[in-house]
């Protein structure tokens, strides 16, 4: 066995790595904009209807245990003087970037984990050769406050490494800010369940418990050879010395698809009326592919049904492809070879992805010429709207087919 793993204390090291997170993000932003929505249950819902699911629920509702995930119905159950609302994207879009404006003053190293949350490298910040990490935080939110809005509250984690700044960002919400280093991390373990621990799931969690560990303090004085027995060699190494406050987490993975999902109330089962929606999926899929800097070389689509299992079908193609036409005429092909049911869910997904790189015009190459075109389309998109201009087949959609935008996959954000 290694020698560093045996007895290894816990970091001592100067806390410089920040977590911070917007509290009930969507639900708190639509509170921001309307002020008669503060202090009230409120929940930012996929679909307005029953089986409609919770995408944010404000911290009110929170109290009543509606979570992200609950289904509308369920949260009605719950809390019946709840709020509904559909989602707005650009005003989370907005403040993800104003968020990101801020951040930016205080550290050129920083990371968007999700669209409500950032890593931020303190000891490359400026402001710490006058202040100390818990004084930057603290100007932080105030300046989102200020800034971005005063019903806005995050929680904020200072920490050794990103696991404590993360774990200490839950200690203490809404609006908290909690220092975790080598005075603090025992007594903030032992307020802590397992399934606290994130990356500790109820599986894991078994594991443990077999060891004998029952509780975070348990799993953080278990020893090398001991975590071994419930985890392989790599798991046990990368919990040693995640749990003591090493770095181990900093790694940015590669984006490895760009995909967008609708889910249809109505359900609609023929080709005829799920063509318009798979085309803005494509549609909406594709520029932000190309946004993004890649072509992808496979085209793979999941159709959902309201009383059928779940289908779904890849193709790869031997040349990069980037044009939403050429992307459509591959998903609609998987498409007509899907059952003819009732569908639920509609799912669009380029994966297989390829840098672009940009060579010297022919002029008589398609490729060029449906790469110029795509780049003037794109341009004026970006400029007036998003739907300036767009495929006649989505005509449609255009006004039905709401925007969504998930937490994550927001790298292409700027």
């Amino acid at each position: 066995m290694n020698s560093q793993f045996i007895n290894l204390p816990l970091n001592s090291g100067e806390a410089l790595i920040m977590h911070i997170d917007i509290n009930s993000c969507f639900a708190t932003i639509e509170q921001q904009a309307n002020p008669f929505l503060r202090g009230k249950p409120i929940a930012v819902v996929a679909h307005n209807y029953s089986k409609g699911c919770v995408l944010a629920a404000s911290i009110e509702a929170k109290r009543y245990g509606v979570k992200t995930g609950t289904v509308l119905w369920k949260a009605k159950q719950l809390c019946p003087n709840i709020i509904p609302l559909s989602p707005d994207p650009d005003k989370y879009r907005d403040v993800h970037k104003k968020f990101r404006d801020i951040l930016s003053d205080y550290s050129y190293d920083f990371y968007p984990k999700s669209i409500d949350e950032f890593v931020v490298n303190l000891a490359v910040s400026p402001q710490l050769r006058t202040m100390s990490t818990v004084d930057i935080a603290q100007e932080i939110k105030q300046r989102i406050r200020s800034e971005i809005g005063e019903w806005i509250r995050v929680s904020v984690g200072i920490g050794t490494n990103r696991f404590w700044a993360k774990t200490a960002s839950n200690v203490q919400k809404p609006d908290g800010l909690t220092l975790m280093d080598k005075t603090t991390a025992r007594d903030i373990y032992k307020k802590m369940k397992l399934v606290d621990i994130h990356g500790i799931n109820v599986r894991n969690e078994i594991r443990l418990n077999s060891i004998g560990v029952y509780s975070p303090i348990e799993f953080l004085d278990a020893s090398y050879e001991k975590l071994k027995t419930a985890f392989k060699t790599a798991g046990a190494t990368y919990w040693y010395s995640r749990l003591r406050g090493y770095e181990i987490d900093a790694v940015e993975f590669a984006r490895r698809s760009f995909g967008n999902t609708y889910s249809m109330p109505g359900g609609p089962s023929s080709l005829e009326d799920l063509a318009p929606i798979l085309m803005k999926l494509v549609f909406k899929s594709t520029m932000r592919l190309r946004k993004a800097g890649f072509s992808a070389r496979g085209v793979h689509l999941g159709v959902r049904y309201k009383e059928f299992p779940f289908w779904h079908k890849g193709k790869s193609v031997s040349e990069p492809i980037f044009t939403t036409s050429d992307i459509y005429t591959i998903a609609h092909e998987l498409l007509e070879k899907s059952p003819r049911k009732p569908v639920a869910n509609l799912a669009v997904t380029c994966f297989n992805l390829v840098k672009q790189t940009y060579q010297q015009p022919d002029l008589f190459s398609k490729i060029d010429k449906d790469l110029h075109m795509t780049e003037a389309v794109d341009r004026i998109n970006s400029r007036w709207d998003r739907y300036t201009i767009y495929p006649a087949r989505m005509l449609s959609q255009v006004s039905k087919q709401p925007e969504a935008i998930g937490f994550g996959n927001i790298r292409e954000l700027v």
